[in-house]
Parts: C-alpha cells; structure tokens; sequence
C-alpha cells in the first residue's frame, strides 16, 4: 500500500513546508484540497486552472520531492438549496477540469444533501417516521440524481474518478445510501473510505470494506475515539462541538488512540484482501488533543507497521 497526506492536515505550514515535511516522512503522496469546505491554503485552484506554468511548477516540486499527487479534495455540498450548492457545484466542476489537466486520478467529495421541497437548508433525514421524512427522502433523491447523473457524465468525459467521502448530514453517509447513488452514477463514481466516519456512526469498518470491495478508490486514515461513558447518555448523534472532547460521546483522535494497533493491521489486510492491495492511505489529522505535526508523525510510524508498506531509507523524525 502507499502512504499519504491529506495537506489541511498540516494547514499551518507553506506548501513548500507541506511537501519538504511529506519528504521527509517518506510518504508516497499529497492529497490537496481545493476549496468548499477547507480554505485551500496550499492551492490557487483558478490560477492552476489558468496557467500551465503552474502546474509543471507544482508537479515538479512533487516529483523532485519523490510525491505524487493522490487526489483533489473538493468536500463540500453540491446539493444544498441554496446559493451555497451552487458554489460548491462550481468548485467541484473545476477541480474534475484540474484533475483531468494534471492527470490526478481522483477527486475526492461528498454526496451533497438537499432539503425538503421550499428549504434553504439541508435536512438530514435518518429515521423512517414521521411520515414525511419519506416524502423529503423521495424529493431529495430526484434532485440527487438529476445531478450526479449529469456530474458522472463530466467526471467520465474527463478520465476522473469522483470518490465520495460518507458522513453525516450527506444524503449518501453508509453503504446502503452509497449503493443508491452508485446505481445512479455508475463505476466512475467510488468510495473515499474514512473509518473514522463508520466507527462513530456505530458501524464496522471492517465489515463495511468486505462487502463494499472493489467501490473503495481511496483512503483516509483517521480514527475514532468512543466515549463510552458519554455515549451511554448522549448516544452517538452528538452535535456538540468538537472542541467539547471531554463531554462528547466521541471524537475524532490520531491513529491507534482509538482502535488498538492489532485492529488497524486487520483493517490494513482487509484492504488489501477485499479491495486493492495498492491502494493509498492518505493520513487526515483531525485531533483536537495532538498537534498537527505530533499526529501526523505518530499515525506515519502506525501505519508503517502496519500498512504493508516497506521503505528502507525512512527514519522516524524526532517530535
């Protein structure tokens, strides 16, 4: 397996810092995000876009530094009723046009979540009563699929593969609602897999990647921490802030402080087993306890153990 960075996870630092530190870790790649949700701190994706010069710039910085870049990451909701979904849309689009120009195999997104019919919000539907959570279910699935069969279209004349990130308040946020896109969309449309999200939904990552398979394009490595005590009172639908990691019933955390390492070797083989052996696991850095760079470097050392992945000149920098 290869092994890579997800750049918001290192948002502090000069791109120039971001692809030195990914060096010096021996990572294979970079994942850089372009907007919508993150600030894209490390690209202009309209200057990419526009200047050819650019992008040999930014391709050779990476090759000269042994990297490649794994994907686009454009997270955001395209699908939300607002002006919001509409920028977004845009986003989205351009970053499948930079992929295609860079010859990045993946762009990274969520499904996007509409509201019910009138809303300016999106409305997250899970539960199957009242009654009309299925009218808003149905409304939102014709505007979801009007959509992604028109964007599968463009990612496809592009040569990109879109890889769809599941997680709350997305219409598509478990392997059931992924399987309903994915019958709309087809194969050029796959998973982003993030166990972090799984876990805290109480899923099983490991039983999610055996019957998801060949649908898994990429990986973010992140774990989840579960509360417990929290979640006996709180449940896992928390939405207090993240930052509230004391009273939370769970929290997104550096790899093997949630899961014990033995689990993240069996996650690594079933990877390899049940979908690709040469897939990349790009390390997102989301706790709110580690600094950045103590996350990142602890989750490189965990992964090297455990990731099937072999390289001789690594050594482990000092925290």
């Amino acid at each position: 397996m290869k092994l890579g960075l997800v750049s918001d996870s290192l948002s502090h630092l000069s791109v120039e810092d971001v692809i030195k530190t990914a060096a010096d870790l021996k990572l294979d790649s970079l994942e850089f995000a372009t907007g919508n949700w993150s600030t894209a701190p490390h690209l202009d994706l309209d200057k990419l876009l526009s200047n050819p010069a650019s992008r040999r710039d930014l391709q050779s910085r990476l090759s000269d530094n042994g990297l490649t870049l794994s994907a686009l990451n454009a997270n955001g909701n395209p699908l939300h009723p607002a002006e919001t979904g509409r920028m977004h849309s845009a986003c989205l689009h351009k970053t499948i046009e930079l992929a295609a120009l860079m010859g990045v195999e993946n762009v990274i997104t969520m499904s996007g979540l509409p509201g019910a019919p009138g809303d300016s919000f999106p409305n997250w539907i899970v539960t199957a009563w009242p009654p009309e959570t299925q009218l808003i279910l149905a409304h939102q699935w014709e505007v979801a699929e009007s959509y992604w069969r028109s964007l599968a279209q463009v990612a496809r004349d592009s040569g990109v593969r879109i890889c769809i990130e599941l997680h709350g308040q997305q219409l598509a946020y478990n392997l059931p609602t992924f399987r309903q896109l994915h019958d709309i969309t087809g194969d050029v449309v796959g998973l982003n897999f993030d166990p972090s999200h799984i876990i805290w939904m109480g899923g099983d990552p490991l039983a999610f990647i055996r019957s998801a398979g060949s649908m898994i394009y990429h990986v973010h490595a992140k774990d989840t921490f579960i509360d417990s005590i929290n979640r006996a009172t709180a449940t896992a639908l928390d939405n207090r802030p993240m930052t509230m990691s004391r009273e939370r019933s769970w929290s997104y955390v550096t790899l093997g402080y949630g899961q014990p390492e033995s689990w993240w070797n069996q996650f690594c083989y079933a990877l390899a087993h049940f979908a690709d052996p040469g897939l990349t696991l790009s390390i997102e850095h989301e706790d709110m306890n580690l600094s950045r760079m103590e996350g990142v470097i602890k989750s490189v050392e965990l992964l090297r153990r455990t990731a099937m992945v072999e390289r001789s000149d690594y050594v482990l920098p000092a925290i």
